[in-house]
């Protein structure tokens, strides 16, 4: 496989990914307060949200780029 080839692959993997999730959170801690020895933290849950446009984008352009790096020459 070719690197052109690779990226086309990863591009549909994450457009598709992108499409089907809607998008990804995760759980930030971060520390609130010091009092002495005590310390009080808080988990705080976010998320990013993928835009259908950004992932149909991404789809498309992985399987031009994909088409384009199979043709000969």
């Amino acid at each position: 496989m070719t690197g052109m080839r690779i990226l086309g692959v990863i591009l549909l993997i994450l457009g598709l990914a992108g499409f089907f999730t809607g998008g990804f959170s995760f759980t930030k801690e971060t520390t609130q307060a010091r009092i002495g020895p005590l310390e009080l933290s808080v988990k705080e849950k976010e998320s990013v949200n993928v835009p259908q446009w950004l992932s149909i984008g991404a789809i498309a352009v992985g399987a031009l780029v994909l088409v384009l790096s199979m043709r000969k020459p």
